[in-house]
């Protein structure tokens, strides 16, 4: 089935930028097409190579379609897991290969998860809800100046 790019910004309206994500998904479609035979490649190094695909999406493609290990790093885990002092990065990536090194292979697909919720709920970038977070005690709170 075909779907031309209307039917596509229609699907994922919800979403930011949903004109400019579905002509990428269109790219990324020709692209497996033609390069791939069609198939999702299983390497982060693979998804790499199609426009469009960054490393938090190669991650997730990986960990979500093939059960293989990988770190999705978007802005919360970067933010948590610098506020927490676990890594000292300055952007997703450096934070994705210091996890990398630093984090037990059996955490990372669930890392994401995890972080992504408490990050929308409890460690918000801007005054934190450290009133109600289960870890507070043992946070050292970096780069926080303001808590509720």
């Amino acid at each position: 089935m075909k779907l031309a790019r209307r039917q596509i910004e229609r699907l994922i309206y919800p979403v930011g930028f949903y004109r400019t994500k579905a002509r990428v998904i269109l790219g990324i479609c020709r692209d497996l097409l033609a390069r791939f035979d069609g198939r999702v490649p299983d390497t982060i190094d693979e998804l790499l190579t199609l426009n469009g695909v960054g490393r938090k999406t190669a991650n997730l493609v990986v960990t979500m379609g093939y059960g293989k290990p990988g770190i999705c790093v978007d802005t919360h885990v970067h933010r948590i897991s610098n506020r927490l002092g676990y890594v000292k990065t300055r952007n997703p990536e450096e934070t994705e290969m210091a996890l990398r090194g630093k984090l037990p292979r059996r955490y990372w697909i669930g890392y994401n998860d995890l972080l992504v919720s408490f990050g929308q709920n409890i460690c918000a970038p801007i005054s934190p809800r450290c009133s109600l977070c289960p870890v507070a005690t043992l946070c050292p709170q970096i780069g926080v100046k303001t808590t509720r």
